[in-house]
């Protein structure tokens, strides 16, 4: 990419004023967006998922901590994968102080399908103490979610809200539209070069574990082989219920 124009204040100054009429309008796009989203209706969840946390056995109710709705953070972390998705801890990266959360009666969990063991080895390595993390090893859970299939893991976040001990899935959303819970993205916007991603394969080809930037041997995302897929009815359309891991149930 060139280099920006290079213009006198006055000049900017009009030029700034137009951008921020767009950015006006795609604010209230959003807040409509937002709206609708809050307006979908829910589903109840009628299995009883169990996970394994660092200290022992929890239920998906247990996961919300007392608090009226949960975030989940499905993460690639398959079982026999050494290291979790380079893609879903960049997300993770950018999950901040949960005190905010919680203020709004919401929690915040990271769901993996690895051995807790593993992920507790992964979690330190990366310094994301203030993120809960449970795995759902030998549970329909990753299936029922879309978000383990035959091919691999695949990313995304859902939404549940309860009332009383009875839980509703809310939203899930896949693909670009997870971009927005990615922060270092939207710094990245309001800078003249931008992302930086012209002439890479793939727009994420540059990303990397947090710690090895500076490794030649360092994982990329690799390929997105889940694009066109739809997420919303892969068991609906009669897809097979994936078998839990031997040895769990």
């Amino acid at each position: 990419m060139s280099f920006p124009q290079i213009v006198s204040r006055e000049e900017w100054t009009t030029a700034r004023e137009k951008l921020l009429e767009e950015e006006k309008a795609l604010t209230r796009a959003r807040d409509k967006l937002s709206a609708a989203r809050r307006a979908m209706p829910v589903v109840p969840v009628e299995k009883e998922y169990v996970f394994d946390s660092p200290s022992g056995r929890v239920t998906l109710l247990d996961l919300f901590q007392g608090r009226r709705q949960l975030v989940v953070r499905h993460f690639m972390f398959a079982p026999e994968a050494k290291e979790g998705c380079v893609g879903c801890s960049m997300q993770a990266d950018n999950v901040g102080n949960l005190s905010h959360m919680h203020a709004r009666d919401t929690s915040f969990v990271m769901i993996a399908r690895a051995p807790i063991e593993k992920i507790e080895q992964f979690k330190a390595r990366m310094g994301w103490s203030h993120i809960p993390w449970v795995s759902s090893f030998g549970s329909d859970f990753n299936y029922d979610f879309n978000v383990s299939m035959e091919k691999g893991e695949l990313p995304a976040v859902s939404s549940f809200i309860r009332d009383g001990e009875k839980i509703y899935h809310a939203s899930s959303v896949f693909d670009r539209g997870g971009e927005v819970f990615i922060n270092t993205y939207n710094y990245l916007d309001v800078t003249p070069l931008g992302r930086q991603e012209e002439g890479l394969a793939h727009p994420w080809d540059w990303w990397r574990h947090h710690d090895r930037y500076d490794s030649d041997e360092a994982a990329n995302p690799g390929e997105n082989w889940w694009t066109g897929v739809n997420k919303f009815r892969v068991r609906q359309d009669g897809a097979p219920a994936q078998p839990a891991e031997a040895g769990t149930q």
